[in-house]
């Protein structure tokens, strides 16, 4: 079989929830299939041994602008592949033959005033277009899958829910993180993309709220990750005991994870949210939203609470604080549920999505 895959977005530097999917979902891929000719399509230069293996050709084929709907979809008329992957949300406009793509959240629709409206009315199109284009659609929960659905009005048969497996997160030195961010012994942690669906003014209300009940507590509080749209940090910035280190650096995650009392979550919307399964994987309890994908995710390993329920937010961080039990609960059945997320299984899971879709023509 002979499969086109959109590498794009795996290259990014910094890499946020879709770019590592695709990064490492296509690795798993081609692990998985040595007996299948992969062609890779980048808009530029893949680093050194990102991806390697006979099986797998490579193309740069660089454009500014419209790559995705000009010159991603003219590689793919000359490839002619048996089918096109494309990993984060928008197929061409025109391809050649079946496709399948992975559609990751629906957020936009349900918080649309969290978007950009250029941006909301492009995502919109582009995610509706991709999923009545391709012959199967990927769906990182069944969330998403239902949101697919309902917006979509894409078929449930046509939607195949795959969970995107978890990257083991080395756990590093506690004090060269300190000094590399400037970050304070104590502290709760949010981590993620900085952007207005994430809640951070619920997580500072209830991280204050916590304080006033708890003053002779220290812990501070860290909103690390880099920043997004809509979301102005400098309203954060001012605050007493409130840091703000920017983006983390993929070999220093597991140790931010590792050193806070708790990884505080309730975004308003995920399609998935890997920081749930990433701190339960680093021994770290997890207070999450009840919305979207979250319960889906985190089972019953976490602490789940109302996105805007500022007093129940704060009071499920002090029951972590003194009820050790509870803590140590969460800490062992939060690594036992990580542990269930793989990308083989993710991998194994695609591929047979690709052969079934190469073979609906």
């Amino acid at each position: 079989m002979r499969v086109a895959i959109d590498a794009s977005r795996a290259t990014v530097a910094r890499a946020t929830g879709t770019e590592h999917y695709s990064r490492e979902l296509i690795r798993a891929l081609l692990r998985l299939g040595p007996e299948h000719e992969y062609h890779l399509f980048f808009r530029d230069d893949p680093p050194a041994g990102l991806f390697s293996g006979r099986h797998v050709v490579q193309h740069v084929i660089p454009l500014p602008r419209l790559w995705t709907h000009l010159r991603l979809a003219a590689a793919l008329y000359a490839l002619r592949p048996d089918v096109s992957f494309v990993p984060a949300h928008s197929l061409p406009l025109f391809l050649p033959g079946p496709a399948l793509v992975t559609v990751h959240d629906l957020g936009f629709h349900h918080f649309p005033d969290a978007h950009p409206p250029r941006a909301r009315r492009y995502l919109a199109w582009s995610t509706r277009h991709s999923a009545q284009r391709a012959s199967l659609v990927l769906a990182d929960s069944q969330a998403t899958a239902d949101d697919l659905c309902d917006f979509c009005e894409i078929a449930p048969e046509k939607i195949r829910v795959v969970y995107p497996g978890l990257t083991p997160l080395p756990i590093g030195d506690a004090s060269a993180l300190r000094r590399k961010y400037d970050l304070p012994p104590r502290y709760y942690l949010f981590l993620g993309t900085l952007q207005p669906r994430k809640n951070l003014p619920t997580i500072v209300a209830a991280w204050q709220r916590w304080r006033t009940t708890n003053p002779d507590d220290d812990a501070a509080l860290v909103l690390a990750g880099g920043r997004g749209w809509l979301l102005d940090n400098r309203e954060f910035a001012g605050l007493e005991d409130v840091y703000l280190p920017g983006y983390i650096d993929d070999e220093d995650r597991g140790a931010l994870y590792a050193g806070a009392r708790a990884l505080l979550f309730p975004s308003l919307h995920e399609g998935f949210g890997f920081p749930v399964l990433e701190a339960m994987h680093c021994g770290t309890p997890v207070i999450t939203s009840v919305t979207s994908s979250l319960p889906e995710l985190a089972g019953d390993a976490a602490l789940l609470v109302e996105p805007g329920d500022v007093k129940g937010i704060a009071r499920q961080m002090t029951r972590l604080q003194k009820d050790r039990a509870l803590r140590n609960r969460l800490v062992r059945s939060g690594q036992a549920r990580a542990a269930r997320f793989s990308w083989e299984r993710a991998a194994r899971a695609t591929l047979l999505a690709l052969q079934d879709a190469a073979g609906a023509t």
